[in-house]
C-alpha cells in the first residue's frame, strides 16, 4: 500500500493540530492574546513555577525567543518571573494578574472550537478518540523519555 499525505498518520494528526489552533486563534483574537501568547499562558497554568528552558522545551521553541516572549508578556502583565527561592541566578515563572481573568474567556473559545471541530462525531467515536490519542501520547512520551518497557514492533 502506498502511503500518500492523505493517508499518513502523522501528517493528518499535525494537519489537524494546526486547523485547531488556526480556528481557536481567529476565535481568540477579540482577547488581545497571540497564539504565541496563549500557548504559554496555557502551558503556564500547567506547570507554574516552571524555569524558562522547561517552557521553551514545552512550547518546542528557542530559550532567545521564549525571552523575548515573556518580556512582552511580562510588560502587559500576563507573567510574573520570580526569584527561585533555591537558586537565586534562576527564575521561575507564573501567571500574572492579567492572565487569571481571561483564563475562563480562552477556555470557553477552546470549547466553542471543540465543539465545532467534533460536530457529528458521537459519544463512543469522542471517548474512542480521547482512548487512542492518550495511547500515541503515552506511546511517544514513554520513547522520548526513554523510560519505555520493552515494546515488540507488532504492538507498537
Amino acid at each position: 500500500m502506498t502511503i500518500t499525505t492523505e493517508s499518513s498518520f502523522g501528517f493528518l494528526m499535525h494537519d489537524v493540530a494546526r486547523l485547531l489552533g488556526k480556528r481557536f486563534g481567529e476565535r481568540a483574537k477579540f482577547l488581545g492574546v497571540s497564539r504565541a501568547q496563549y500557548r504559554a499562558i496555557a502551558y503556564l497554568r500547567r506547570h507554574e513555577g516552571i524555569n524558562q528552558a522547561g517552557l521553551a522545551e514545552l512550547l518546542e521553541i528557542q530559550p532567545i525567543s521564549l525571552a523575548r516572549l515573556l518580556d512582552r508578556m511580562e510588560a502587559a502583565g500576563w507573567i510574573e518571573r520570580r526569584l527561585d527561592p533555591n537558586d537565586r541566578r534562576m527564575r521561575r515563572l507564573f501567571l500574572g494578574e492579567r492572565a487569571w481573568p481571561i483564563l475562563e474567556q480562552i477556555e470557553d473559545c477552546a470549547a466553542a472550537t471543540r465543539a465545532e471541530a467534533l460536530a457529528g462525531v458521537g459519544d463512543d467515536q469522542r471517548d474512542l478518540i480521547m482512548d487512542v490519542l492518550r495511547r500515541v501520547h503515552a506511546n511517544l512520551s514513554c520513547h522520548a523519555a526513554e523510560t519505555c518497557p520493552a515494546v515488540s514492533s507488532d504492538q507498537r
